[in-house]
């Protein structure tokens, strides 16, 4: 047990009943674990593992969504190459926290910290995990905002590293996986925010690094702000930019992404293209309709250069060419 995992435990038993309600706001105290459901509207998981050397990519997502007919689960599974998307609304959503395990219709999709089991119309998946790279700050990706109660949109990558091994079976093919290269995050709130935007890579040749942003508008109550946020690994290394202990700015383009952080001590500088190919199309739920809707448009393997600078001094400049680039809205956004 690492002193980090103490320090939770300990968070737990002091703050009790009150950690909990506070919880159910979305927000998490300091050394709280966000990866188990909050209780709010939409409760959402999801994985990405790379083959490079093959150039496979798999995206699994998976939202548990509260509405007073029952709890109802948004699954996909989107792989590259190809335009392959297979999606379905599940009945019977539910997200246990001790031990933490998803669930939707009798075990159609079924996930653990260490394994995936999805039989979607189309696509079977049974993976396990391994090697996790466990996220090693205080508080959640968001930085401040993880704290601050009431928020409509939460982000947290639980998992900045790690390998992947099984199969996926579709269309009369078999991908047989062996230590692929593994991401995973969370998001929760009120369901997703009226704009985003998204990237994520982890194939920069030889080098141990992993790199994930998110941003999008961000509401509470009547203020509403579009913002951002920088998480880079480079080793044992884990960098959080985000407001108001960072700047960070954002331009989104027709099928680019370019993103400046800057700390006092660090400056980190994002370019992604997916000029080049078509994006898959993703479901987002919309909770209190009890449907999905098709606004999510994430590009598999787009090219994504990561230049960190440590005090003006480069110390990472790399380039993906198998990243993960994101932008959506919800309908009329």
């Amino acid at each position: 047990m690492t002193a980090l995992d103490t320090t939770r435990d300990a968070t737990r038993l002091v703050a009790g009943p009150i950690a909990g309600a506070y919880r159910r706001t979305g927000a998490d105290l300091p050394f709280s674990d966000p990866l188990t459901s909050h209780g709010t509207e939409m409760e959402g998981w999801f994985w990405r593992l790379t083959d490079a050397a093959s150039g496979r990519v798999v995206v699994a997502l998976f939202s548990v969504n509260k509405h007073p007919d029952g709890d109802w689960a948004t699954t996909a599974v989107a792989l590259h190459p190809g335009e392959r998307v297979y999606s379905a609304a599940l009945d019977g959503a539910r997200a246990g926290a001790e031990p933490f395990r998803l669930d939707a219709d009798d075990g159609r999709f079924h996930a653990t910290y260490d394994r995936l089991r999805a039989d979607l119309p189309g696509v079977r998946v049974d993976m396990r995990f391994d090697d996790p790279v466990r996220w090693p700050k205080a508080l959640a990706g968001g930085g401040l905002a993880s704290v601050v109660p009431f928020l409509n949109q939460y982000w947290h990558p639980y998992r900045l590293g790690g390998s992947a091994s099984g199969t996926v079976e579709f269309d009369g093919e078999r991908w047989q996986f062996d230590r692929a290269k593994l991401y995973t995050e969370r998001n929760w709130g009120a369901g997703f925010p009226q704009r985003w935007w998204w990237g994520q890579a982890h194939d920069f040749g030889d080098a141990d690094v992993s790199v994930a942003f998110s941003g999008g508008l961000l509401a509470l109550g009547p203020l509403k702000q579009d913002v951002a946020g920088v998480v880079v690994r480079l080793g044992n290394k884990v960098l959080r930019l985000t407001p108001p202990t960072a700047w960070v700015r954002s331009d989104i383009g027709e099928g680019t992404w370019t993103l400046r952080a800057m700390s006092l001590r660090y400056q980190i500088e994002l370019h992604g293209d997916g000029t080049h190919l078509e994006p898959h199309v993703l479901p987002v739920p919309l909770p209190a309709e009890r449907r999905n809707v098709d606004t999510d448009f994430e590009h598999l393997a787009g090219r994504l250069r990561c230049v960190v600078k440590d005090f003006g001094r480069v110390i990472f400049d790399g380039e993906s060419e198998i990243a993960g680039l994101e932008v959506g809205s919800l309908p009329g956004g």
